[in-house]
């Protein structure tokens, strides 16, 4: 089996296994994220708004607000890096790409830290996204220009035992599921 269908075998049972967890949370997934994010106030950061059973940021994400400034993903096209836009909470939104809704005025910023969604990941740091790259493209050129910590955030159903990797998947900091942090 070449890559390409090893990585969609393990994104259709991660998959079902997020949707499983999603179910199960009681709103309230985002306790420890937010305990891990306290140790960071003012640092500039980057969440993301959650999509289909994507666990759930924006209680975190909101508390961060109050210290430092938060921005969220913005899709620029096929092939580039994500571009970060300040968000606030309760803020005008509007459509963005894939069903993610981005601020409606785009005031970009440059985050130190990267609240990454995924779809499965590994206790060494691998993470499976959706498949486009972008993150990993991302974090390549802000890990470039300097050091951006990668929290990768999912619940711990997702988490396997291992992934088919390639060298341009970037890997995490740090992983925060509902219940535990995951420290590299």
């Amino acid at each position: 089996m070449d890559l390409a269908a090893q990585k969609a075998a393990v994104r259709k049972e991660a998959f079902a296994a997020r949707k499983r967890a999603h179910d199960a949370d009681r709103g309230d997934a985002s306790g420890v994220l937010s305990s891990v994010l306290a140790g960071y106030r003012g640092v500039p950061l980057a969440g993301y708004m959650p999509i289909r059973t994507e666990i759930d940021p924006l209680p975190a994400m909101a508390e961060a607000a109050a210290h430092g400034p938060v921005a969220v993903p913005v899709i620029q096209g096929a092939g580039q890096p994500l571009a970060f836009s300040r968000w606030v909470p309760d803020g005008p939104m509007r459509d963005g790409a894939y069903g993610a809704r981005v601020p409606l005025v785009d005031a970009f910023m440059v985050p130190e830290i990267v609240i990454v969604p995924l779809v499965a990941f590994t206790r060494a740091g691998g993470r499976l996204g959706y498949g486009g790259g972008f993150y990993d493209r991302t974090l390549e050129m802000l890990r470039a220009a300097r050091a951006t910590l990668a929290i990768g955030f999912a619940y711990g159903a997702q988490q396997v035992d291992a992934l088919p990797l390639e060298p341009t998947d970037q890997t995490l900091d740090m992983i925060v599921t509902e219940r535990d942090v995951i420290a590299l």
